[in-house]
């Protein structure tokens, strides 16, 4: 972060005199206007409900230009990423700062591959609950408790526990993720595979049993392995804002993750494929391809309350490039599972070309983003569709882990104290209750 050349000039219409605010420019993106004391200096604070135009903090992570439609992870472009790199090199990237060597990566997959089995005493945490759970609701509390399991390293401030803490989060993850999935369907919990990859050994543990031998699909395992890699972090969203706010506190990182998580749990962010698909199941139900036009008008109109889910973006105004790499992959999946002809598959290109060519989406730039198609995939796969968000969580949370250590390492950062305008009653007295 540098001083740009200008300044900028705030001025009142009441008279009061103008003050100067420094204004800072990143190495690419908008410049920022440094408000830290404007209250001290005006009285005022600024107001921008859902922080539309506020940066929160300087990072060094992730990029995104919502009009170009760019994702970058430490300067790569996404589709570089995607195409060239597995997930462990994307949390080495993520976490360190640069892609791995050879060695390198040898030794940050085995030491991730040796952190994946959970304390044998989590599976009795795991049978306090309902057997129809959401997954989502165990996922926060087997997170959270991973701290009363490994308090060994709870200190935030201490750069050695934030390291082992931030190996065991995302070794641990898909252990928990698949002993959620087992629980909910009464089956024997899988331990993991040393001799498996990452994804490969998620699929292991969630759909192996012990009476047969189970062999990874490789085209499977690189398809979840690229789900992965396209949600391993995406700036300052809600969950990572909520994991910074939370962890800036100096709550351990397990608490501040499993805050994450609970944050994702929400349809508007995590559970946006679950939607997606679950819309494209109703259209399905309603006749298929031939209703899309009756849909697509419903969504038109205003009073219809039917929304078009899996289209758009809070950040990007373009089509989204996490989209475009997981339309491939969804091919590739149905093509080596022989379902080609899959009809939500189907139902989707033809919902997406309708809303690409029609001046009601295109003005208002509607186009499919990264959950349109991931839930097509994970259903493919086997995975139930209440499991999509906490997969999702599976792969956030590298990113999750990667943010919050940044914000301990900057001296700048504080704990997070939002202001507010205040718009309810005035200073009034406390009436007797027999006189009220």
């Amino acid at each position: 972060m540098k001083l740009a050349d200008n300044k900028a000039t705030l001025s009142f219409s009441n008279g009061s005199p103008k003050i100067e605010l420094p204004v800072y420019s990143g190495s690419v993106g908008p410049d920022v206007i440094d408000i830290r004391k404007l209250y001290a200096q005006t009285g005022m604070f600024t107001y921008d409900p859902g922080f539309m135009s506020t940066a929160a903090c300087q990072s060094t992570i992730t990029y995104i230009d919502g009009d170009k439609g760019e994702l970058l992870y430490r300067g790569y472009p996404i589709e570089q990423i995607a195409t060239n790199c597995d997930f462990l090199e994307t949390c080495h990237l993520l976490l360190y700062g640069n892609l791995p060597d050879v060695a390198a990566k040898a030794k940050f997959t085995k030491t991730v591959t040796n952190h994946t089995m959970v304390n044998e005493q989590m599976q009795f945490f795991l049978r306090g609950f309902r057997r129809d759970a959401h997954p989502m609701a165990i996922m926060t509390g087997l997170v959270g408790a991973l701290s009363a399991f490994y308090h060994d390293s709870t200190d935030i401030n201490n750069p050695e526990h934030r390291e082992i803490s931030a190996i065991r989060l995302i070794a641990k993850m898909p252990t928990l993720v698949a002993m959620a999935y087992k629980y909910s369907v009464g089956q024997p919990f899988m331990y993991p595979k040393n001799n498996l990859g990452y994804a490969g050994n998620f699929l292991h543990m969630m759909f192996a049993t012990p009476c047969e031998q189970y062999t990874v699909n490789p085209v499977i395992e690189r398809a979840l392995d690229r789900i992965f890699i396209l949600h391993a972090d995406h700036e300052q969203n809600a969950s990572t804002s909520t994991v910074r706010l939370c962890g800036s506190s100096g709550t351990n990182p397990f608490a501040a993750i499993a805050a994450g998580v609970a944050c994702l749990w929400g349809p508007a962010h995590g559970g946006a494929n679950e939607a997606a698909l679950n819309m494209l199941e109703d259209i399905q139900k309603m006749g298929g391809v031939s209703k899309v036009g009756e849909f697509i008008s419903q969504v038109k109109d205003k009073n219809s309350g039917i929304k078009l889910m899996g289209f758009g973006h809070r950040v990007y105004k373009n089509y989204d490039p996490r989209a475009k790499l997981m339309q491939e992959t969804c091919r590739e999946v149905l093509s080596s599972l022989g379902l080609e002809n899959d009809p939500l598959f189907k139902l989707a290109m033809a919902l997406e070309k309708i809303a690409l060519e029609d001046d009601y989406f295109v003005q208002r730039k509607l186009y499919p983003n990264v959950d349109f198609y991931s839930g097509i995939v994970q259903r493919a796969i086997g995975i139930p569709t209440s499991l999509f968000t906490a997969v999702f969580a599976l792969a956030r949370t590298v990113g999750w882990i990667a943010q919050l250590n940044e914000m301990i390492g900057d001296p700048e950062y504080k704990i997070g104290r939002p202001r507010q305008l205040f718009t309810g009653s005035e200073q009034r007295q406390v009436v007797p209750i027999g006189q009220r």
